[in-house]
């Protein structure tokens, strides 16, 4: 008998084309997949679309009301304040670009940024860049700083980050959970950490800024942004039953308020006040939607947001779904719990098949509790790339390479840098995850696929990890 946490997987599956295709999707932690529901509306939507905050009609100011409503739902799923604090983006990539030009002219010569190994290139690149092409061209010295990870449990190394964080430190960037290791950082932990820091921000507040990615922490996990006190969460709505081009800047809004824009022209811009001498930008949260937003893809994805709460709670009935009311607060903890413990479950389930694999390595921590639903691996002698083809062919669709996780990597001395993934979300059953690790166990054999013809991951000591 199923306990109240238990998710019907079966009932939840109904709802998605790819079971009917007998797939089995195990590349997640990429892009999930979308159910029937948000394809409909996207239909339903397409006749009554107009442009938002731009004409009077009975259908644009209809599709404006349902555009605005999708930022208080996406507010209310991580708890933030307001509408007022969320700048919808095209992902996750670009929100951590949007906070990089946000900063810029606030960097003083001599400050520092810490990032960490386990981080997504997004959440790195454009710190570097910010250091190392962009500041550099106007005479301003500000030093990226990389926190190291236990290679064998594959936790973040909390003495070394403290180290690194001083009172230099402008801000920290953290991943919420690694999309390669699967590890959970500790934020609350962080947070401290950059509290005590003691730096000077402009508005006169002590500490180092805190911007977390969330891209694989939102989707299983209930995020409150307000407890976890960040300044800055992003997510993207394709790791989110929604790939219709839609992330999320989470903002706290006093920075929000006193940002300067990183995109210019449109919305952004408040009605009427542009002249030669002068132009006044646009209350928030639109002070940060320049030009045509994805409309229908952000109101898509609010959307997506109440059927993920339906569908863990009851799939066989929408309380939220196509509805534009407040989501309780109970309803959002109850549901993320629910997949949250389903992916521990499969989580647990995967490694346990694995370990049978003679020759196989799994990163990231032994224990499920402390892990997304993700298992990374490489098998001696294997070249990752073959691995995921290989179990392409008996009908696992898997992913390898760096899985845009390179300083990770290379900081395990992987060579080529790549390993193989599975990644499991609320739809996964654990048939599919037994079927996976059987068929891992296939390709390993050799029976169904021939034997590597490229350079297989080689392990060598290095100093980053």
């Amino acid at each position: 008998m199923p306990d109240h946490r238990s998710l019907d997987v079966e009932a939840i599956r109904k709802h998605f084309a790819f079971a009917e295709r007998r797939r089995v999707p195990t590349n997640n932690a990429a892009s999930t997949q979308p159910p029937r529901e948000l394809v409909s509306l996207l239909e339903e939507l397409v006749p009554e679309y107009e442009n938002v905050h731009r004409g009077q009609s009975r259908a644009s100011r209809t599709t404006t009301a349902r555009f605005e409503a999708a930022y208080d739902t996406i507010a209310a799923f991580i708890h933030a304040p307001s509408r007022q604090s969320i700048v919808a983006c095209r992902n996750a990539t670009e929100a951590s670009n949007a906070v990089m030009y946000m900063l810029m002219t606030e960097f003083r010569d001599g400050d520092n940024v810490v990032a960490t190994l386990m981080e997504h290139n997004s959440n790195y690149v454009p710190w570097y860049g910010l250091c190392r092409d962009i500041l550099p061209r106007f005479g301003t010295r500000v030093e990226c700083r990389l926190a190291r990870f236990d290679p064998a449990s594959g936790e973040l190394d909390l003495d070394h980050l403290e180290r690194l964080v001083d009172d230099r430190t402008k801000l920290v960037c953290c991943t919420g959970a690694s999309n390669f290791l699967g590890t959970r950082t500790p934020l609350r932990t962080i947070r401290e950490l950059t509290r005590r820091s003691g730096y000077p921000q402009p508005d006169g507040s002590l500490g180092s800024l805190l911007l977390v990615d969330g891209a694989q922490l939102v989707p299983s996990t209930h995020v409150d942004v307000q407890a976890l006190d960040v300044d800055f969460l992003s997510f993207s709505f394709h790791k989110l039953l929604a790939p219709f081009g839609v992330g999320v800047l989470y903002g706290r809004e006093r920075l929000l308020e006193s940002a300067r824009p990183f995109l210019y022209g449109g919305d952004m811009i408040a009605e009427g006040k542009v002249t030669p001498e002068r132009v006044d930008y646009n209350v928030l949260p639109w002070k940060f939607a320049a030009g045509t937003p994805n409309v229908l893809g952000t109101i898509l994805s609010g959307q997506a947001i109440r059927l993920l709460i339906d569908l863990a709670l009851n799939p066989d009935r929408h309380r939220h779904f196509g509805r534009e009311s407040e989501l309780a607060q109970a309803d959002i903890q109850e549901a993320m719990a629910r997949i949250g413990a389903h992916g521990r479950r499969l989580t647990r389930r995967a490694l346990d098949g694995l370990e049978r694999i003679d020759g196989l390595r799994v990163y990231g921590p032994a224990d499920e509790r402390r892990r997304t639903a993700l298992v990374a691996f490489n098998v001696e002698g294997r070249n990752p790339m073959d691995l995921a083809e290989g179990l392409d062919a008996l009908g696992v669709e898997a992913r390898a390479g760096c899985h845009c996780a390179t300083l990770a990597h290379h900081a395990l001395g992987l060579n080529p840098p790549a390993s193989c993934r599975l990644s499991f979300y609320l739809y996964n059953t654990e048939e599919e995850v037994d079927r996976a690790t059987a068929a891992v166990a296939t390709v390993v054999r050799g029976s169904g696929h021939s034997r590597l013809g490229r350079a297989a991951p080689e392990e060598s000591p290095s100093p980053a990890a």
